[in-house]
Formats: C-alpha cells, structure tokens, sequence
C-alpha cells in the first residue's frame, strides 16, 4: 500500500488557514468534501475530535496525522495540508505543526487504517522529506513530493 493509494489528489492545499487544531481539521474535512470523498462533515469531525480527546495525534517533529473510523466513508481517504505559520496542536513535543495528514477509514478496516498510519509515520521520519514538504510551492509539487519518496520507501 502506497500513500497515493488513499490520498485524495483533490483535498491536497499548501495553504491551511487555521492556527488550531480544531479549525484545520475542519478545513480539512472540507478539502475532502470539495473532493467528493465524505458524505458526513458533522459525523465525521466529531469522530476526529472525539479521537483527539483521547490524545493529540500531533507526534511531534512539525507532524500531525488526526485520523478517525467512520461511516462517512466507504474507503481509506486522507487529506494533506500544510502550514506555513504553524498550528497550535498540542503536540507531543510542544512545537507547532507545519505538516497534517488526515486519515478517515471506514469502520470494518482496521488493518488498512493501521498499515497507513504507519506508512505515513514511516515516510515522514526523513528529516529531508519533511523540509522539502514544507518548502513546497504549490498541491502539485507536495503530490510529486508524496509519489517519488513512498515509492522509495520500498526499496
């Protein structure tokens, strides 16, 4: 399983608005309904805060991948954004976030849900990865970023 595997080409922005870890996830919420890849909002940020109250999914090094099961999707979906001023995560570190995956599965895939979690944390680990990221110009650019490093993942 690859990462463009689930993520959503349309729900990508290199510009989040919201300095809080509520705001983005909502603004990221949004990116996969403009998508077409949600059909329940309210549900489904419920489920992503109600994940959040259990501890914050910020995991330090700039990186928050909030994540949820829900019936608002019928497959492994994610959305990317990133922060240029950095969000107020709470993260495990104490430093802002500048890079968050979203990462909404349906209810009955918990071995897809957790193998691309661990993708993700796994392709993010690089130091150099994370700085070409946040150095992206533009959606397109974070895309090739994404597809060349994971398919490196496995060699």
């Amino acid at each position: 399983m690859e990462i463009m595997d689930f993520l959503s080409r349309k729900a990508v922005t290199t510009d989040l608005k919201h300095t809080d870890k509520q705001g983005v996830i909502k603004e990221l919420v949004e990116l996969l309904i403009n998508a077409r890849e949600i059909k329940d909002k309210d549900s489904l940020i419920n489920s992503l805060l109600e994940r959040e109250a259990l501890g914050s999914t910020g995991i330090g090094q700039g990186i928050a991948i909030p994540h949820a099961k829900s019936s608002s999707v019928k497959k492994l979906v994610a959305a990317f954004g990133l922060s240029k001023t950095g969000i107020n995560f709470d993260a495990l570190d104490g430093e802002p976030v500048y890079i968050c995956f979203l990462l909404v599965a349906p209810p009955d895939s918990a071995g897809p849900h957790l193998k691309a979690l661990a993708r993700i944390s796994r392709l993010l680990k690089e130091k150099r990865l994370r700085s070409s990221l946040r150095n992206a110009n533009n959606e397109k650019e974070i895309l090739e970023i994404i597809k060349k490093e994971d398919q490196g993942l496995d060699r």
